[in-house]
This record gives C-alpha cells, sequence and structure tokens, in this order.
C-alpha cells in the first residue's frame, strides 16, 4: 500500500498524523504536484510495501487508476485562452487524446498489462480498485496496481464553490454544525494480486496475504446530477452487493471508513444508510478531516487507510466531528479507538448518483 495527502507523505506519517489527531498541518509537499507525480509517488511506496519493485517485468502487471482533474481538468491555460479569444492552441486537445494517468504510470514502472483510466467523479478511486479486482478474478492479469491521484486545481475548486458545498473553516464530516468540504489532493494506491501469485513469488515469506479485497459493489441512483438520492437505496444496493461478494454479513464488518465529505446532504443519507445496514451503534469515521476530500484519489486513499486499520488494531478519532445531528443517526468515533473483526468498509459516493463500496478482509 501507499499514501500521500495532506496527512502525510507516506503511510508511516499519515498513521502518526492520525495517531496524534493532528489537522491542518503544514503542507507535506515543498512543491505543488502533478496527479502524476502524485500517483508515482504512492506507487512507488506500495511497489516497495509489496517486495515487487525489482520483478515487475516478470509479471504480468495492469494499471487501473481514478481520477478527475488530471481527466481533463487541469488544463486551465487552454480554458483562458478559449473564452477570452474564442480559441486556443490544440497541444492540450492532443495531450489528452494520447495520454491518460494509467498509461502514464505502466509506461514508468514498466508495467505490460491492462490499462484503463476510471474518471467518475469522487468515486473513481473505488471503482478503479473494482475494476482491478474484475482482471484478477478474470485472469486478466497476475497484478494489478489500483487506486486513485488528483492534484488541486482552480476549476474544480470554482465548481465546487458554484455550488456552495466548500466550507471556510476546516472540514467535520457527520458533526451538526457543518458547513461544507474541504479539497484536497493526494494519491492512495494499492497492490492487488491473485494469491497463487503472492504465494509463488514467495511474497511475504509464502504466509497467507496480509489484506485481501473481498469485495466490491457498485450502483448509480439514477437521481440527480450532484445530489444524493434522499432515501439511499443506491448507496445501500452498492453495500449489499459488496457484502455479498465478499460472502459475509453487516455484522461481520467491525467499523465503516465512510465517505464523509462534512456536505449537509451527503452526510445525512450516508448516516442513515449505515445506520440502516449496521445499526446505529457500527463504528464508523470519515478520514476527510485529515486528508481534505481528494475527489478521484479518496477512494484509493481511504481504502488505503482501512486496510492500514485493520493491520494496526485500531482506527482514529473522526476529525471534526463534535456535536451529534439529530438527523443523522450514527456516531462517528470520536477517539482512537480499537478495533476487533477481520472485514471493514469503505464508501465512496460521486455526483451523476454513482456509489461504491470495498470490503477489505484482514489475512489469517
Amino acid at each position: 500500500m501507499g499514501a500521500i495527502s495532506a496527512a502525510g507523505a507516506n503511510l508511516a506519517e499519515t498513521l502518526d498524523t492520525f495517531q496524534r489527531g493532528q489537522v491542518n498541518k503544514k503542507p507535506v509537499f515543498e512543491h505543488r504536484m502533478s496527479t502524476l507525480n502524485l500517483a508515482l509517488c504512492a506507487v512507488d511506496e506500495a511497489l516497495n510495501d509489496a517486495e515487487l519493485k525489482k520483478d515487475i517485468e516478470h509479471f504480468r502487471v495492469g494499471v487501473c487508476l481514478g481520477t478527475t482533474v488530471a481527466s481533463q481538468l487541469n488544463d486551465v491555460e487552454f480554458y483562458r485562452s478559449y473564452r477570452s479569444t474564442g480559441e486556443a492552441p490544440m497541444d492540450s486537445v492532443d495531450r489528452f487524446l494520447k495520454g491518460n494517468l494509467s498509461q502514464a504510470v505502466a509506461n514508468t514502472i514498466g508495467a505490460k498489462g491492462p490499462r484503463v483510466t476510471v474518471v467518475n467523479a469522487c468515486s473513481s478511486g473505488a471503482d478503479a480498485i473494482g475494476v482491478a479486482l474484475s482482471w484478477l478474478r478474470n485472469g486478466e492479469c497476475d497484478i494489478a496496481i489500483a487506486g486513485g491521484a488528483d492534484e488541486l486545481n482552480r476549476i474544480p475548486i470554482c465548481g465546487f464553490r458554484a455550488l456552495g458545498i466548500v466550507s471556510e473553516s476546516l472540514c467535520a464530516p457527520f458533526d451538526r454544525g457543518r458547513k461544507g468540504l474541504n479539497l484536497g489532493e493526494g494519491a492512495g494506491i494499492l497492490v492487488l494480486e491473485r494469491e497463487t501469485c503472492a504465494r509463488k513469488r514467495g511474497n511475504a515469506s509464502g504466509n497467507a496475504p496480509r489484506l485481501y479485497l473481498a469485495g466490491y459493489g457498485a450502483s448509480a441512483d439514477a437521481y440527480h446530477l450532484t445530489a444524493p438520492r434522499p432515501d439511499g437505496t443506491g448507496l445501500e444496493a452498492a453495500i449489499q452487493r459488496a457484502l455479498s461478494e465478499s460472502h459475509i454479513s453487516s455484522q461481520d464488518v467491525c467499523f465503516v471508513n465512510a465517505h464523509g465529505t462534512a456536505t449537509h446532504d451527503n452526510d445525512k443519507v450516508e448516516g442513515m444508510v449505515l445506520s440502516r445496514v449496521f445499526g446505529k451503534d457500527i463504528k464508523v469515521l470519515s478520514t476527510k478531516g485529515f486528508t481534505g476530500h481528494t475527489l478521484g484519489g479518496a477512494g484509493g486513499l481511504e481504502a488505503v487507510f482501512t486496510g492500514a486499520a485493520l493491520l494496526e488494531g485500531w482506527i482514529p478519532a473522526s476529525a471534526g466531528f463534535v456535536n451529534q445531528d439529530d438527523e443523522i443517526p450514527i456516531t462517528p468515533v470520536r477517539e482512537k479507538t480499537s478495533i476487533h473483526g477481520s472485514f471493514a468498509l469503505s464508501t465512496s459516493l460521486a455526483f451523476g448518483g454513482n456509489n461504491a463500496a470495498i470490503v477489505i478482509g484482514r489475512g489469517a
């Protein structure tokens, strides 16, 4: 696993930030980084963690990454020129047509398997992990590098401001006084591989994998361009499908790493659905209080955090949550909390009514 965000330049730094409950820390990057560079940082950490970096050429390695900004939203100069003069150089269009994030990462590390970039708004990273899981199950590759990455950029900042859902203060997911989201940037990457491949290459001394991706579910609300379906049935369908794929029940899930954007509608609907599926006492947190909302990177980052929590046996306090909202039946954890169990869920909701859920299991 590999992660880079406002919470830390790697997974170890991030866990230290979580443990100390530190938010609004100074930027972890010396310079602004492009989506590709953020992705490459996390990929490098993940490959080292998987002991794969030197052997990648010997396996069929696919790359499936989610993003939003890097798809086409980061070319401010093109938009500025076209808006002011009615014309602009076509270099940007050429770059867009010939390149994509997964292609660039695969070329850099020498991966020779399938390559797909998923652009599905804020569920892009989670959906990319789901696509990679299908590749492995269908024998398309032996190993898949999956997750998401996004950089901060003026265009989504303006877009979210226009919607009136950006908070001027630190975001407070699920809190009664929440005022909207904070945008962030970063990347979260998983190295997924078929169990037979992991054992064959002697990973982790040939022992059972530390973690495994148990199931993935997705659904579409078919309700509104930007608002979640008020009754939450779309999100619930994605969660139930992920549980079914994992061959577990809701009672087997020891905590949920929620999408938790700190917007009024998302948190209200998500809290209602989580209570309906898991009961109001389920342990829940949102890590966006530490990282901000990293858009296409969020699903990847939060999958990494979910897996790391299963290995560590604890989850941090849900940063920003103080006061219970009477409209939200679940209560996020207010302090570092021990967890005991083998399965955890990470959810992602997105514009367009996309919902995605991932179940991660801890190895024996």
